[in-house]
């Protein structure tokens, strides 16, 4: 297919590009809601922890992240569309295999095979968008593809729910097959391929030092949540050793001349903060989702299929404003339309350090669509501004960084809010687990969900349990929103500092007269900037 025939069929194009987004973001949405049927016993579920479930979210995440800078630059190398078919493969056989799970070790490991073929489908995705749309409609297009997300939130949970309510637990990974194989004979026929003619050779050592300084570091704060302790040596020791080696990879990119990661991209202030906006708000909201499926089901008692219903207002938020949040960037910049964005999600986040089990529904649902459209008005804006700095032939490498970054602050959001609501929780039971037998002290104290669990096998005498384990949950879930509210707080400072502001309008050239240069700080992706060349 030659570029001008992409360019014509650019939205179709588009549109196999959501559906592609579509299943790997829905898979993490359904995990979300299915949290507490895996923590329960055989046959219901498989019995996994909470650190069990975190490694659940984990194992995907970090191998996502740790390969999004190979991928990415692969796909600029062998060509896009074959990093598209590649990666949609290994994720619906990882898919398969993560339905067929009979212990958690087996869900960990299946969840990681889905990680591996997610990392070389979403930097693809992105750059063939940023190929196939000229850089004027590059906002546009890229709106409509962030507000896909907002369409998998939705559907994920909602689809986890009924599909939980009627099979296994196992199918809430089956379900992804279908999808898979329709958006494979999609892909083959309208994705065209890309690729950068002039590719650098792939840096496995950065690659490699990424990968093993982040599980270092995410097993130590996990460790650290599982002991509620920082002080312990299995605590220490990986979470030293993981920062110490992700320091080297940084020094590492600084001096390769084939670095996985562009340092220098780091060194325009606009990007920095972009980057640094995209992880911030997903450490936040990523630790929050962890924590809110067991609020809505543990505590007030909802099924999964209510749950999922429960956080419709923050997917239709974002299905609803992504796609028009350049044209508010437009008018009032980015540095105004991020920051508002940033404190939207402070505010929803905050919001939960007041609920207890009888907050009226209501203003669940007010608080969740703030969150979404906040969210709205903070990732289109950040990922032009992180795309439209790259050349188009390092689209891949581009969406890697994007990615990466938001797929990291996921994770360590799962892991350090995770870490945070478990310690809290398990100082707040341990006074009432007097009457529990001790061989089952440990375990109860560790969720909410151990706790009713260990409740229900002493029978009457653990009723006794089911009051405080209600009690000291809310009390966790009030320490970890105020925790994700101040991050989210830190990325609003960080954007209102170092984004841009609006552009100023340029004046019409004389007849006759050269354009006159793009004025410092302009917004990409305004209109004062349509139809230039990328930026080499």
């Amino acid at each position: 297919m030659s570029q001008s025939q992409s360019h014509r069929r650019r939205w179709a194009i588009l549109a196999v590009l959501m559906l592609s987004l579509l299943i790997v973001v829905l898979d993490n949405s359904i995990l979300n809601v299915a949290v507490k049927t895996i923590a329960s016993p055989a046959p219901t579920g498989i019995g996994a922890t909470q650190s069990e479930l975190e490694w659940a979210i984990n194992s995907y995440t970090l191998v996502f992240a740790g390969l999004l800078f190979a991928s990415g630059l692969l796909g600029d190398r062998f060509g896009r569309k074959r990093s598209l078919l590649f990666g949609i493969t290994v994720f619906g056989i990882g898919s398969a295999l993560a339905a067929l799970s009979t212990t958690p070790g087996e869900l960990i490991a299946y969840r990681a095979v889905m990680g591996l073929g997610a990392a070389f489908v979403m930097p693809a995705t992105l750059a063939v968008l940023m190929n196939v749309f000229e850089r004027d409609e590059q906002p546009k297009a890229i709106g409509i593809w962030a507000g896909s997300v907002g369409l998998a939130i939705a559907i994920g949970p909602i689809t986890g729910g009924v599909l939980l309510e009627h099979f296994w637990w196992g199918s809430i990974f089956l379900i992804n097959v279908p999808v898979v194989l329709l958006a494979l004979a999609l892909m083959a026929w309208l994705v065209p391929e890309s690729r950068d003619p002039a590719p650098g050779r792939i840096d496995l050592p950065g690659v490699l030092l990424s990968v093993l300084g982040l599980v270092l570091l995410v097993y130590g704060i996990i460790r650290g949540g599982e002991l509620a302790s920082v002080t312990d040596v299995t605590v220490l020791l990986p979470s030293l050793a993981g920062l110490a080696i992700l320091v080297g990879f940084v020094l590492y990119e600084k001096r390769t001349d084939h670095p996985a990661l562009d340092i220098s991209y780091f060194r325009k202030p606009a990007f920095s903060a972009a980057v640094a906006a995209v992880a911030l708000v997903f450490f936040a909201l990523m630790g929050v989702t962890f924590f809110s499926a067991f609020y809505l089901q543990s505590v007030r008692g909802y099924s999964a299929l209510e749950s999922g219903l429960l956080i419709l207002p923050l997917a239709v938020a974002q299905m609803a404003f992504a796609p028009r949040a350049r044209l508010v960037v437009e008018r009032f910049g980015a540095r105004i339309v991020c920051t508002s964005g940033m404190l939207a999600v402070a505010v929803g986040l905050g919001a939960f350090a007041f609920f207890d089990a009888d907050t009226p529904v209501w203003l669940l649902e007010v608080v969740f669509f703030l969150q979404g459209a906040g969210m709205a008005h903070i990732m289109p804006p950040v990922t032009v501004a992180i795309m439209q700095a790259l050349p188009r032939e390092k689209a891949g490498s581009g969406s890697a960084v994007n990615n990466t970054f938001r797929q990291v602050g996921g994770a360590l959001g799962v892991a350090v809010l995770g870490s945070l609501l478990s310690s809290t929780y398990r100082g707040e039971i341990e006074g009432h687990l007097g009457s529990v037998p001790a061989a089952l002290r440990d375990t109860a104290g560790e969720s909410i969900e151990a706790t009713l669990a260990v409740a229900e096998k002493l029978g009457p005498v653990g009723q006794g349990l089911v009051a405080p384990a209600y009690d000291a949950f809310v009390d966790a879930m009030h320490v970890t929103a105020i925790g994700s509210a101040a991050v989210a707080v830190l990325g609003a400072v960080v954007v209102a500092l170092f984004l841009p502001g609006r552009a100023p309008a340029a004046a019409t050239p004389a007849p006759g007269a050269p354009p006159a240069p793009a004025p410092a700080g302009t917004v990409p992706g305004s209109r004062s900037e349509a139809g230039e060349s990328v930026p080499k």
